[in-house]
């Protein structure tokens, strides 16, 4: 004999597996260094995270140090409609690290406050070249693009801290 109880459990079940599935949400990535084997360390280990925070990664593109060639990826990305860019690395005080000056261009609007907790986290966690990090951080359309320091320590505290304000921005964003 079969339960109601059941029968209705089924019904509701079946009712919830029909609602559409959430939008995903799509990252690039960005590594900026001019020694590709560098970057080949590194990007492995930013896509996992990004991944983490619930993001499908389209691509990791690996770039030199060259304000054009920065540009032109994170351009690429946002004319793509991924919902996050995140590169890494090029935000110091050396002269190839020009990678904040390669994005602000590209920003709409500034998101000074997650500039500033990626740094003030950095600081926290002791990866210096995060809490001393130029990195900045905005929107270009409806895309999140965030420069984060290239040391270990740095992105995987920087990540820890992007990517729930990530979520919060593009939630915003998807509003309109």
């Amino acid at each position: 004999m079969i339960d109601a109880a059941d029968v209705q459990a089924d019904a509701a079940a079946r009712e919830l597996s029909a609602e559409p599935a959430e939008a995903l949400l799509r990252a690039l990535v960005v590594l900026v260094d001019d020694d590709e084997d560098v970057a080949s360390r590194i990007g492995p280990l930013v896509s996992e995270l990004v991944e983490e925070g619930e993001f499908h990664v389209d691509a990791t593109v690996c770039v030199p140090g060259d304000e054009v060639e920065i540009r032109n990826a994170l351009n690429t990305a946002v004319i793509g409609g991924v919902d996050l860019v995140v590169s890494v690395g090029g935000v110091g005080v050396r002269a190839r690290d020009v990678t904040p000056e390669a994005t602000e261009p590209l920003l709409d609007r500034r998101l000074r406050g997650i500039e500033e907790a990626l740094r003030s986290s950095g600081l926290a966690a002791g990866a210096a070249d995060g809490g001393l990090s130029r990195g900045v951080a905005g929107t270009s359309g409806q895309t999140v693009v965030v420069n984060l320091a290239g040391s270990r320590a740095a992105i995987r505290d920087g990540m820890a801290t992007l990517l729930p304000l990530a979520h919060y921005v593009i939630d915003q964003l998807r509003e309109f």
